[in-house]
């Protein structure tokens, strides 16, 4: 297993433990149950009938089939041609039109595409990064993700009234003697089975139902979270009642409402999700398929998608994360360059000597304060170059947070772009080339973010 030098760990650590336990989970509660049906005479109605093995079975067949797919289907990888800069110059987009430009893989990316951090590259039409299959759910993978999701929920609901039968009979003998019940070994196990088969059914069921509402819909579990933030965001510019909130060039009445430009209707949502408008090929396991990703010198689906006409032009979507450009500009290493820039004596010095001593005393205060985090940023770095696997990874969360300075905005579950699996320091949306490799000096560049320029440097070398 390796670590990327851009996106940090893909598989070490705790994503080792995750396919492997989803295995057991599914061996488990597949074939043991199976064992001590066949095997446990106590257990009354007996083993299980040639009808009821065959059925069993055939969804398990199923069920591994779509979860083998699910881990092993390349999710997508964005080709971007040495032209493709100029092809973007010469689009002449509409005007307000956005651009979104990936800073890792340093290139303009494609409409509902997000920049990985587990896969380490841009993924077309990301949906998550998902632990339990080490893979990402997308455009190519999103068809074999729903059809594991749709037959393991079959196949739970199956074991379950397996299981429902023979607790049954055990509750209707409760008053007899232990000695003609079953066995402390067959009341144990079943007892597993049955708390085992309810935690994943009730988890995998949400999934199950999220996952048809984005199917139907047309969405990602990302852009719900976008949409999220949008309608939070107009609820904020009409409930607020002063502009302190607002950067001093931002004029809140200037955002309107964005509509979600790709729903086109529920068949051709469902048509465009799964690569055929065949309905008997939607649910097949085996000769299912999917949606490839197109070639971009032919353009298509994965570099463009077809809009609603909704909005007053295409290209819309994402709406702008004001909030994010109101943090960036209230504070963060940019503003306070800039900030010490314009007022250096102040900042550094307490001013020219006439504020009092407390004016000095506070100055002091702050450059002792920022000398300390830039050490401290140091050594984290070191510390965690130096580690790998469980410890690293555990720790590689709370530190981005730490490093980056931000929070990110939440939905009601507490979830942000990086839960999704994105990588928030990736997106830099609604911007230009030139705004994002500009130069800059690197003396008031954070350590952090002069790591990460360098690794980006270090890639492109070692790329043929």
């Amino acid at each position: 297993m390796t670590t990327h030098p851009l996106a940090g760990p893909q598989t070490p650590g705790l994503h080792l433990f995750y396919v492997p336990f989803v295995v057991a989970l599914i061996t488990f509660q597949g074939y043991f149950s199976q064992y001590l049906f066949n095997t446990s005479p106590d257990l009354r109605p007996g083993p299980l009938t040639f009808r009821e093995s065959l059925t069993f079975n055939g969804l398990l067949v199923c069920l591994w089939w779509t979860y083998y797919k699910a881990c092993t289907v390349d999710p997508g990888r964005f080709v971007f041609s040495p032209s493709s800069d100029k092809k973007e110059d010469d689009d002449k987009p509409k005007p307000n039109q956005p651009k979104r430009f990936c800073k890792k893989c340093q290139a303009f990316k494609p409409p509902r595409a997000h920049h990985c951090r587990h896969c380490a590259r841009c993924i077309p039409r990301m949906d998550h990064h998902c632990p339990w299959t080490n893979n990402c759910v997308s455009l190519t993978t999103f068809p074999y993700f729903l059809r594991f999701l749709l037959y393991t929920n079959i196949a739970l609901v199956y074991l379950s009234s397996l299981l429902y039968t023979r607790i049954s009979v055990i509750w209707s003998d409760r008053n007899l003697p232990s000695y003609l019940g079953p066995s402390l070994f067959s009341l144990i196990s079943i007892t597993l089975l049955c708390l085992a088969n309810f935690g994943t059914f009730f988890a995998l069921f949400i999934l199950l139902v999220t996952t048809l509402k984005s199917w139907v819909m047309n969405t990602t579990l990302i852009e719900m979270w976008e949409l999220d933030r949008h309608n939070a965001l107009i609820s904020k510019i009409s409930s607020s009642s002063s502009n302190d909130y607002w950067t001093d060039d931002f004029d809140p009445a200037a955002l309107s409402r964005i509509e979600f430009p790709y729903d086109l209707g529920f068949f051709q949502n469902m048509s465009q999700a799964m690569g055929t408008a065949n309905p008997l090929r939607w649910f097949l396991p085996i000769g299912g398929g999917g949606p490839k990703l197109a070639d971009q010198k032919k353009g298509g689906l994965g570099w463009e998608y077809e809009e609603n006409g909704f909005n007053d032009w295409e290209g819309m979507w994402p709406p702008p994360d004001i909030e994010k450009e109101r943090r960036a500009k209230q504070g963060g290493w940019a503003y306070k360059k800039q900030e010490q820039q314009e007022t250096p004596d102040d900042y550094y010095y307490g001013g020219n000597g006439f504020g009092g001593g407390e004016d000095v005393k506070a100055a002091f205060e702050r450059r002792q304060q920022e000398d300390f985090a830039r050490r401290q940023r140091g050594a984290r770095i070191q510390q965690l170059q130096g580690q790998s696997g469980i410890v690293g990874e555990l720790e590689e969360d709370e530190d981005e947070r730490e490093w980056t300075g931000k929070t990110g905005w939440r939905n009601n579950e507490g979830d942000r772009l990086w839960d999704y699996g994105v990588d928030e320091d990736a997106e830099d949306d609604h911007v230009t080339k030139e705004e994002v490799v500009g130069e800059e000096d690197d003396d008031d560049v954070p350590l952090a973010e002069l790591i990460r320029r360098r690794k980006v440097l270090a890639k492109q070398e070692d790329d043929p």
